[in-house]
């Protein structure tokens, strides 16, 4: 089959910086590569139009028409265009786009299956962190799944919210985001830090940092020693209109806690590997998620994992087994799971092998990859 993906993002060089759907792209893309799929990224968004090869994958960079007042509406109609004159050549079988600010809402082209893929909208997360949002991103995330011809989620709470807080009742295919197990092992040769506590991810209200503080407050009170290392972007906070979270942040510990926080900024992305083969824990205190492609990393790298119990967390890790889910919002239980794994290296050790068979059994690319297949080909007979 050949698939398309149209994304605002993917992870290149050639085309900026990417978040979680475009890694989540890249990495459902090399697994459709050997199941013997072409593949091509429709990346919208660029400073110019062109094409290269990213190891096999087709990379389509689009620029976006800019005129002011009709740049929105005029880039849909070029992209529709982009994927007719494609689907026409038999260069693509159907087009996959995520919902965020519903890209496809006036992209109807004339004969191309479109499929919408749940990362999470800007709807979905503003709902979960309780905020406005944009009336016009809600139009047009809600009109692109109306008009959709199939639907995947990668998680179903992702999907059970979206149906409610759009009022719909889309029937979404469940497949959860991928990750290269070859590429995510532990190294026993590596360097390993005791009692390092790891967050990575931006620094941003909605994935718990605000939280994160109050946490290794309680930490430190039992554990002196203990160490928490932060690895991310740091964003300007929405709801304070603070520039830092950063800074926020820095607030909020106490004094002999602060003493032990140590915030590396953003690494390139082969770094943070290396970031979390040292760590003792990884900690994810979010309450806005989909599926996060992060979570999988420290588990396929066999890491004990402290996160939040929201919603898609139990799809990924099973508490007291694999992983420890507590609520962000209780300091003290989610201090005290930390300081079970960093004291008791037998507890420890088992939730690491645990927590790599489960993203080998569930999540491993070569897994998902044919379940993927297996629904695009449904739209190809």
């Amino acid at each position: 089959m050949k698939i398309a993906f149209l994304t605002p993002e993917y992870p290149h060089s050639a085309t900026g910086n990417s978040g979680g759907i475009g890694t989540s792209i890249k990495n459902l893309a090399m697994g459709l590569l050997e199941q013997g799929a072409v593949v091509r990224v429709l990346v919208y968004g660029q400073k110019e139009d062109g094409v290269f090869d990213d190891d096999g994958i087709i990379i389509q960079q689009i620029k976006n028409v800019k005129i002011k007042g009709l740049s929105w509406f005029l880039t849909r109609k070029k992209i529709e265009l982009i994927i007719n004159d494609l689907y026409k050549r038999q260069e693509i079988d159907l087009v996959e786009a995520p919902d965020w600010t519903g890209i496809t809402s006036f992209i109807q082209p004339k004969s191309c299956p479109i499929i919408i893929r749940l990362h999470g909208s800007d709807t979905y997360f503003c709902h979960l962190d309780n905020r406005p949002v944009k009336w016009i991103n809600r139009f047009h995330e809600k009109r692109a799944l109306q008009k959709a011809d199939g639907f995947l989620s990668v998680s179903k709470y992702t999907a059970d919210t979206t149906n409610s807080i759009f009022d719909l009742n889309k029937k979404f295919v469940i497949i959860a985001n991928p990750i290269d197990t070859k590429l995510f092992q532990t190294n026993n040769e590596e360097h390993y830090n005791e009692k390092t506590i790891l967050y990575f991810g931006s620094l941003i209200r909605k994935k718990g940092l605000l939280q994160l503080p109050f946490i290794f407050n309680k930490v430190i009170e039992d554990n002196p020693a203990a160490k928490l290392i932060l690895v991310g972007k740091d964003v300007r906070d929405i709801v304070s209109g603070s520039l830092s979270t950063w800074k926020m942040m820095q607030e909020l510990f106490s004094k002999k806690a602060i003493q032990n926080v140590q915030y590396l900024g953003s690494v390139p992305y082969d770094a943070i590997k290396e970031k979390v083969q040292q760590a003792t824990v990884c900690v994810f205190p979010s309450f806005a998620e989909a599926f996060p492609v992060s979570w999988l990393e420290a588990m396929a790298m066999e890491k004990a994992i402290v996160a939040s119990d929201i919603g898609w967390a139990s799809e990924m890790i099973d508490d007291g087994e694999n992983g420890f889910l507590v609520n962000p919002k209780n300091h003290v239980l989610f201090a005290k799971r930390i300081n079970d794994f960093l004291e008791d290296e037998t507890l420890r050790l088992k939730t690491e092998i645990l927590a790599r068979k489960k993203v080998e059994q569930f999540f491993d690319i070569q897994v998902l990859a044919k379940q993927n297949m297996e629904f695009y080909k449904s739209f190809n007979s």
